[in-house]
């Protein structure tokens, strides 16, 4: 290098779909909880530690490390498509939520995906599926990580309004006649539903809708199929109300519409990562050559555990466990909102009969997002962290609802759910004080 020249290093350059990525919402939450470790978490999806089956996991590693022949498959690869013994248990697990057999279902283990978490099926589904400018019809509010998943792939998500008994139908058919109407509708590959007590609304698609979206899927498929999938990550979190078929089971077609998907993290341990898929039989061959290339196959041996608390019958008690925990939960901060919210003009909020969340409206003048008054006098003065609802909606930020909250039960014990909510409602009054 010659005197006085200056050597500068080559710029990065990331690929589109890295720059699609939308991973800043939940980086800034965790962000707010490590820098502020006194602030009660009312933002946090993670379940809650004391309902981690510590008893159970520890009986089925021993039952797979005390028979070397077992031990040593478990510890072996796996395949990309999953234990063919755990599929045929999920199988029968399956049947059992549609109060069916395998054999009325039209369940077989080749219908099934076992993989990490599902979150990846999501991921998965999205990639095979989906080409940069092709649309997904999501509710309004939904899942805003998986709204970051379409974003990363290039898809546009579409809001379709909700109401007490989930995605409104008959909006969601006028949403696919206006983009019928301008030459959209081909664009339209997926229709997206968290059919059980939703994350973020905890709203539940009663069973009439449930009918209704498989035959307004079909009708609307026109010059391709438009699939939906069937987000089930809530389904057994139930602690009251009404019992609901899957939409997958209210396909009558054997599942040729619906993507289902499920995962134990929820209901057994998310450190296994172990979720699964029911797939079309068209698509099976796609998705599994896709995730191939990704993992050769989701970890075996948490499989292999899974199947053995299957077998053993120890994880429908669990499931029960934990229902009797979350339930309690749950009532604590609906009794906690009730306490400390009702007296304020304009907030609302959504009695969830199950899942991890409640869903709360303040007066459309507050604002709930990371920049807004309301969050910062949360965090800072008051202790408190929540998810801004505006995260939870598709389109332009200037553009979405920006008065609702996402509120999860699932870590803090019920005497820092009744703390958080107390303070909460402190931020608020504050805020409409000084704003209102």
């Amino acid at each position: 290098m010659t005197a006085g020249t200056l050597k500068v290093a080559p710029s990065l350059r990331l690929s589109r779909r890295s720059q699609a990525a939308r991973g800043q919402a939940i980086s800034f939450l965790m962000q707010q909880a490590v820098e502020n470790p006194q602030v009660i978490s009312l933002a946090a999806g993670l379940v809650d530690p004391a309902t981690l089956p510590i008893p159970e996991t520890h009986a089925a590693v021993e039952r797979i490390l005390g028979d070397p022949a077992a031990a040593r498959m478990a510890l072996q690869y796996g395949t990309t498509e999953g234990s063919e013994r755990l599929r045929r248990l999920l199988c029968r697990y399956v049947a059992r939520l549609e109060g069916a057999t395998p054999e009325t279902c039209g369940l077989s283990p080749d219908r099934l995906l076992v993989t990490t978490g599902s979150q990846q099926m999501l991921s998965l589904v999205c990639e095979v599926l989906l080409d940069p400018g092709d649309i997904c019809l999501v509710a309004g509010p939904s899942y805003f990580v998986f709204l970051g998943t379409l974003e990363g792939v290039g898809a546009e998500a579409v809001s379709v309004p909700t109401d007490a008994e989930g995605l409104d139908t008959d909006r969601l058919e006028e949403t696919l006649a206006a983009l019928d109407a301008v030459g959209r509708l081909e664009r339209v590959k997926l229709i997206y539903v968290v059919s059980d007590f939703d994350n973020p609304a905890g709203l539940s698609l009663s069973t009439e809708r449930r009918h209704a979206l498989v035959e307004i899927a079909r009708r609307w498929s026109r010059s391709h199929r438009i699939y939906i999938l069937e987000d089930a990550a809530y389904r057994e979190l139930r602690y009251d109300g009404p019992v609901h078929p899957s939409i997958w089971g209210c396909d009558d077609s054997g599942g040729e519409w619906v993507i289902y998907t499920q995962t134990f993290s929820k209901t057994f341990s998310p450190g296994l990562r172990v979720g699964f898929g029911i797939v079309p039989p068209v698509l099976h061959k796609a998705l599994c050559a896709r995730k191939g290339n990704e993992d050769f196959g989701s970890a075996n041996f948490n499989q292999h555990l899974l199947a053995n608390v299957l077998e053993s019958e120890l994880y429908a008690a669990h499931v029960e466990q934990v229902c009797a925990a979350y339930r309690i939960k749950r009532d604590a901060m609906l009794e906690a909102a009730e306490e400390h919210f009702a007296g304020i003009p304009g907030v609302s909020w959504v009695r969830p009969h199950g899942g991890l969340y409640v869903w709360m409206s303040l007066p459309e003048t507050v604002q709930t997002g990371f920049d807004s008054p309301l969050f910062r006098e949360a965090v800072h003065q008051q202790g408190v962290i929540y998810v801004p609802g505006e995260l939870c909606f598709a389109g332009p930020v200037e553009e979405r609802p920006r008065q609702h909250m996402r509120l999860s039960f699932g870590v803090q014990t019920p005497e820092g759910i009744r703390e958080g909510m107390q303070r909460l409602a402190r931020a608020v009054k504050r805020v409409l004080q000084v704003h209102g």
